[in-house]
């Protein structure tokens, strides 16, 4: 059954509903001021003790090819030889890609707690973004753990970070439908004795 949101008011909730993971691009540019705009939003995720445990990296213009080529650095050569133009035309077509990077904790339970806000903060960042018509995917493919796109990435992920994310970011071209949920009545135990 598909709900119509348009009719309630512009609400955090009428936003969360209506988000969608995007994958298919205008060409139009997302400036950084925009996002860095956008940023400043997200940073107001929960996060404890205000360790504020990320940093972010991000690619526009010419600098799209040093992202591209990071990952297809990656790639082995029968899948370069395969999807390699496809995804450099890809990365090259899309306005911003942002890597969102955890400064990790040795210890466990911080290393929990900031990896949580890091997620809150790109939960913040999309829901921010869709409000001004933008649209994001949010990516955590093989090549994020691998030392040679650490390395290519034009700026060195450091030991002692993590890559929670890649983002590619900018005006949606097609916005999917929604997929069904789960109603949470149906996820939900009750304790009451």
């Amino acid at each position: 059954m598909h709900t119509d949101h348009s009719a309630l008011p512009n609400t955090v909730s009428r936003i969360i509903k209506e988000r969608r993971t995007v994958r298919v691009f205008k060409e139009d540019a997302v400036s950084i001021e925009t996002l860095t705009e956008l940023l400043d939003v997200a940073v107001w995720a929960p996060n404890h003790n205000l360790r504020e445990p990320w940093r972010f990296i991000v690619y526009e213009g010419e600098g799209r090819k040093t992202f591209a080529d990071a990952m297809l650095s990656t790639y082995t050569p029968e899948e370069l030889a395969k999807y390699g133009e496809h995804r450099m035309k890809e990365y090259m077509n899309t306005p911003l890609h942002l890597l969102v990077v955890l400064k990790e904790d040795p210890r466990q339970k911080q290393w929990d707690e900031d990896f949580s806000a890091v997620c809150c903060l790109i939960q913040n960042l999309q829901l921010a973004a869709w409000e001004q018509g933008i649209g994001m995917v949010w990516k955590s493919n093989p090549y994020m753990y691998n030392p040679k796109f650490r390395d290519a990435s034009g700026v060195g992920v450091q030991p002692g970070e993590k890559i929670v994310a890649v983002l590619h970011i900018g005006y949606p071209r097609i916005i999917p439908n929604a997929a069904p949920r789960t109603p949470a009545r149906e996820l939900l135990t009750i304790v009451n004795k």
